[in-house]
């Protein structure tokens, strides 16, 4: 397990950091598998979908919390950024 972490921004510009809890595959791709935002820690129940561009791998993932993240990874640097957040709405039923 290695863990990468990162100071991002929220909508009214107060910083927080994140960090990511990854799994090195048997050919040493890093997958994510834990993200902390802050204190909150997020596991990840579900990478949804997984991408590659010159200088980045991308994941699509579904936290338990049940809200979709973009995490994307540096090849070059080896940092991790969140450049997507979806929180899911919750679709109880009450009577």
């Amino acid at each position: 397990m290695r863990f990468s972490g990162l100071i991002i921004f929220d909508r009214w510009g107060q910083s927080m950091e994140i960090k990511v809890e990854c799994y090195a595959g048997y050919r040493g791709e890093e997958t994510p598998r834990r993200i902390w935002i802050g204190n909150r820690k997020i596991e990840v129940k579900e990478i949804q979908d997984r991408w590659l561009a010159p200088t980045h791998r991308y994941f699509k993932i579904l936290g338990d919390d049940n809200s979709v993240y973009i995490l994307r990874h540096s090849s070059e640097t080896w940092e991790w950024d969140m450049t997507f957040y979806k929180q899911m709405e919750n679709h109880s039923n009450v009577a």
